[in-house]
């Protein structure tokens, strides 16, 4: 059964967790070497640790198995980040379904993230849940001493003039 919670203090470590598994598995494409894991490591740990107040947690059988968050509790959800090992069984579609809820119940009429442009797991998962790239840009990244492309994305959650959801036609 899947739960859904607020982020405690003493999540740091499974959190942490949760999000190196999905981040090694979004680097994939992208490449990267063990200096890279270790900065991911003390980024992981230092933001859980920071920024738990702002971290929505889905549970399956009272075990974490995924997370997100909005850093400034505004209409961008800055991390998300699903176990691997739970991935494609729904858990991230009911994740995103409590942000969305919660930024729409906070007044902003849309929700924004951005992703690395060659995590095309990430691309699809949020087109499919509704989500439109906004904008590609490229920034050379030194840590990877590579160019890495990136996507912004949104979403309209309520409703526009022509009646409909999401994206106009």
């Amino acid at each position: 059964m899947l739960t859904i919670r607020n982020a405690r203090e003493d999540d740091v470590a499974v959190l942490t967790e949760i999000g190196l598994r999905a981040w090694a598995q979004a680097m994939g494409p992208i490449g990267g070497n063990e200096d890279i894991r270790n900065n991911a490591i003390n980024a992981f740990s230092g933001f859980v640790q920071s920024s738990w107040l702002t971290i929505v947690v889905v549970e399956e059988n009272g075990q974490p198995v995924g997370w997100a968050a909005r850093e400034n509790l505004d209409e961008v959800i800055t991390d998300f980040w699903v176990d691997p090992d739970h991935q494609r069984r729904g858990i991230g579609s009911v994740l995103l379904q409590e942000m969305e809820k919660v930024i729409r119940e906070q007044d902003f009429e849309m929700v924004k993230l951005e992703t690395h442009a060659l995590n095309n797991d990430a691309v699809s998962f949020f087109e499919k849940n509704g989500f439109h790239i906004n904008w590609l840009s490229v920034a050379y990244s030194p840590k990877l001493d590579q160019d890495v492309q990136s996507v912004g994305m949104s979403k309209l959650l309520v409703e526009s003039e022509s009646g409909l959801y999401g994206a106009e036609f």
